[in-house]
């Protein structure tokens, strides 16, 4: 009960808060704050509580809404209309009174702590003595005093007035009942409370080792059944009934073997409290009877084993202490499992009370005699390995004629297993074909042997498998490739499924005890250890096939050395010495070891000077021919000459280049690139190793002729177009300006100059030639270079340009003579500036004297004395 509380609303202006009571911790309160504060509150529950003597009374105290540390401590104290006597205390053992230290010592008042802030207070055995108020009290912690800190509750004890009692001998009774009977049993409760109170009746049942509860009459008078007892409540297998004398009664209809047990009627007596919740004030029992159960019905089969086309039989047997009149319905039932449910099972063959058998082809269910009902299976199979049960119910005949079942019960269920009739064979496996090589055939045949007690009924499948050989001892699992079914059909594994789509992997059935296992071309993948399992399938009656046996082969091991490719070109120039325009021919000879049947595929480069700028990257690729002596031109774009280089197969490891009317264009380094390719899968070329032979140079030691270099060949059947070029700056940034050129004919073209230097260009030799300039003026300076255009004749007598080719630019510089370009200039100057100031001084004294002659008369001045002034 809570007897006090405060609420409280105040408006913060400090800039300091407690620590617990910020919002925001490490914050500072700097403008005004609203804030809503609640103080202690001490809780009892609502009173007077009404209690029985000689009971176990709990008083429940809680504190919320404090300061401090969270578990807090309660002080207890009791008054009869008198001052207050203290009890008991959490924390200090010396709060309890003289007169309750015996009873707190004792143990027969203590306090038990439920959380933090909750404790109760425990009375034993309460007396009318203790009937008085309690006031449970709470030490403050907090930082103001505000709320409540105590909280009182008064208590109210009375007599016993609930008396329960079973049979009128006061002693539990035996009941020994069949299967199927019914029984009810007595309980007897009254109550002479003063206060108005209500009676809570509970029947309960022990089979085991605990209590459980069966049907309950509550004190709000509801009807509560227990757990596994609903379905039969609401059927009215069981009820509670309520007599004369305060007398509540348990029937049991239908009585199973789940009834066997002791019964007891548990009453508790609860009252309405202050708040109008329901308080159990008290609770007594008794025990009432001890029922035993008879099972009337029971299959007991038992285990058994049979071989595959034989008989199945098996027997449901019943026993019971009926001796009239009775029939028995009997129901068999198979599953896989040995938990399943009936709703899960399959019902094989019933029969009901009127000894009505369902049809079957089969399956056959008979009456042996009274008691037993014996199930047949004929010619089982694998397939009806499993668990059997059979569900038995007993009818008895009614006043009225009808039929009434009394009992039904369900046997253990019985495993049966079915073994198959296997057939007797071995597996041989042997290689038809064994690789030597890469992509070489392999052939692997499983053949059955020394098949016996094989009947038409009986199908063999293959099975392929694949172990990797390692040169450890580590243990490899074996790869499935392949396996067949009952049906015939071939399921693939992933290694060899898309091989096997494109025909490299054949599976065969070459007899009707043979299968094959055939790689088209095989690789370094495949070698390992093979072997095959044999499959038996024997066919149930519902054309169905199971398999029966399986027999593994030996392993066949596939496996061949293997080496490293090797390949050797060699490049050989036939002509030690040619002249532009000649032809260029080389061979290129090749040898491999280790390769099977292999076919050279060629490739002519050539690695071109830096100064040729058609090729930035250096390696041109001419002609190519390849595995088959197919020629192709490759970067080999000359129009003029598009029939000028040659490749063929002179031997079958031996191949001639030819270059016809060479330019000097072409000098450079010239490789042959082979590839060997031996025969793949499918009449596919597999490429093995590559090849580069050693380089042929072609040279025609040519340098530009303005650099004053020298041919060491026949100049008759070469010529040259030379242009000077001059750029008019320190760096080459600007447009060149065309100087002079001279032709292969020796014709001299001079571009127009703006001063008054003059140009000659002249041939001093047949690869020689010279540049002049004559009074070279500032205007002459720069970066000078020349552009030589080669001509060569041919063998026929044509001329053939070349490419141009550029000298590296030569830098003029011109340093002028200050004393000879201003002598003459200086000494005219002196001269014209003598004269000119000569015949000025001339002119100017003529003037004076006779051109600008006056006669000039004297005016008379007034000679006056100068008059003071006197200036305020």
């Amino acid at each position: 009960m809570k007897t006090t509380y405060y609420w409280c609303f105040s408006i913060l202006y400090s800039t300091w808060l407690v620590v617990e009571k910020l919002v925001h911790i490490g914050s500072m309160a700097t403008s005004p704050t609203f804030s809503v504060c609640r103080g202690r509150v001490v809780r009892v529950p609502k009173g007077p509580l009404i209690r029985v003597v000689g009971t176990e009374v709990e008083i429940p105290c809680s504190v919320s809404d404090y300061d401090g540390p969270s578990e807090q401590n309660f002080d207890w104290e009791f008054s009869q209309e008198t001052d207050f006597v203290r009890i008991v205390s959490t924390w200090d053992s010396t709060f309890t009174s003289e007169e309750y230290q015996t009873r707190v010592g004792y143990g027969d008042i203590k306090l038990r702590r439920s959380s933090n802030d909750a404790v109760e207070l425990v009375i034993r055995n309460i007396q009318p003595t203790d009937q008085g108020t309690y006031k449970c009290s709470t030490p403050s912690t907090d930082a103001t005093v505000q709320g409540n800190y105590d909280a009182e509750v008064q208590v109210k004890v009375i007599s016993d007035g609930l008396s329960v009692s079973g049979s009128k001998a006061r002693s539990s009774v035996s009941l020994r009942l069949s299967e199927g009977d019914s029984f009810k049993l007595r309980c007897s409760a009254v109550t002479t409370s003063p206060e108005h109170t209500h009676l809570h009746v509970t029947w309960q049942i022990k089979n085991e080792s605990t209590w459980r509860d069966v049907l309950s009459l509550t004190h709000e008078g509801k009807f509560h059944p227990g757990p596994g007892y609903e379905e039969r409540y609401r059927n009215g297998d069981i009820r509670l009934d309520t007599g004369a004398n305060d007398t509540y009664w348990l029937s049991v209809s239908q009585a199973s073997s789940v009834d066997e047990g002791v019964y007891r009627c548990l009453v508790s007596e609860w009252v309405r409290g202050a708040d109008s919740s329901w308080q159990k004030i008290q609770e007594k029992r008794v025990e009432i009877a001890s029922v035993a159960i008879q099972r009337t019905g029971e299959a007991v089969p038992c285990n058994v084993s049979v071989t595959e086309r034989d008989s199945l039989d098996l027997t449901c047997n019943i026993t019971t202490d009926r001796s009239g009149i009775f029939q028995a319905e009997v129901m068999w039932y198979f599953s896989a499992s040995p938990d399943a449910t009936l709703s899960d099972a399959q019902v094989l063959l019933s029969m009901d009370h009127d000894s009505v058998v369902s049809d079957s082809t089969l399956i056959s269910l008979s009456h042996v005699d009274r008691n037993s009902y014996r199930l047949l299976v004929r010619d089982v199979d694998v397939g009806d390995s499993g668990y059997y049960f059979c569900q038995a119910a007993v009818w008895v005949p009614l006043h009225n004629g009808s039929w009434h079942k009394v009992v039904e019960r369900t046997s253990a269920p019985v495993s049966v297993v079915v073994t198959a009739l296997e057939p007797d064979y071995e597996v041989f496996l042997n290689a038809s074909k064994i690789p030597k090589f890469s992509d070489d055939p392999t052939e692997l045949n499983c053949r059955i042997t020394n098949a016996q007690d094989t009947e038409a009924n009986i199908r063999f499948t293959v099975s392929w498998h694949y172990r990797q050989r390692l040169r450890s001892d580590d243990v490899v699992t074996a790869e499935l490739l392949a396996t067949m079914g009952a049906d015939w059909t071939l399921q693939l594994g992933d290694r060899i499924r898309e091989r096997t789509q494109n025909g490299e992997i054949i599976f065969s059935k070459k007899a009707v005890d043979t299968f094959s296992f055939r790689i088209q071309w095989t690789s370094e993948s495949d070698r390992g250890d093979y072997f095959c399992v044999i499959s038996a399938w024997s066919r149930h009656r519902n054309n169905s096939w199971v398999k029966s046996k399986d027999v593994t082969s030996a392993s066949v091991s596939i496996f061949w050395a293997t080496q490293d490719y090797t390949l050797t070109v060699e490049a050989v120039k036939l002509k030690p010495f040619f002249v532009a325009g000649h032809t260029f021919e080389m061979t290129c000879k090749v040898s491999s070891k280790n390769i099977k049947t292999p076919r050279y595929s060629v490739l002519i480069t050539a690695e071109k000077p830096l100064a040729d700028q058609s090729n930035p990257n250096g390696t041109t690729r001419i002609i190519s021919l390849n595995q088959d002596s197919v020629v192709r031109l490759e970067d080999w774009t000359d129009q003029t000459r598009v029939d000028g280089v040659v490749l063929e197969k002179v031997q079958e490891n031996e191949f001639r280049y030819r270059m016809y009317q060479t330019k000097i264009s072409d000098a450079g380094l010239y490789r042959c690139v082979v590839t060997a390719w031996s025969p793949g899968g499918g009449g596919m070329w597999r490429e093995a190793v590559n090849g580069l032979s050693n380089p042929i140079q072609i040279d025609f030691q040519i340098s530009p002729p303005c650099l004053n270099s020298s041919l060491s060949s026949n100049t008759d059947d070469m010529s040259f177009d030379v242009s000077w070029f001059a750029v008019r700056s320190f760096a080459l940034d600007r447009e060149p300006i065309l100087l002079a050129s001279v032709d292969r004919r020796g014709i001299v073209t001079q571009s127009r100059r703006n001063g008054s230097s003059d140009l000659s260009l002249e041939r001093i030799s047949p690869l020689e030639f010279h540049l002049r300039v004559h009074g070279c003026e500032d205007h002459d300076f720069g970066n000078h270079y020349c552009i030589v255009t080669p001509w060569v004749r041919s063998a026929t007598g044509v001329w053939q340009r070349e490419s141009d080719i550029k000298a590296k630019p030569i830098f003029l510089s011109v340093k002028m003579d200050v004393l000879n370009a201003f002598k003459y200039p200086l000494l005219i100057g002196i001269g014209l500036a003598t004269v000119i100031g000569l015949l000025s001084c001339l002119i100017g004294y003529c003037s004076s004297r006779w051109c600008c002659k006056k006669e000039v008369q004297e005016t008379r001045r007034e000679r006056r004395r100068l008059m003071s002034m006197e200036m305020d």
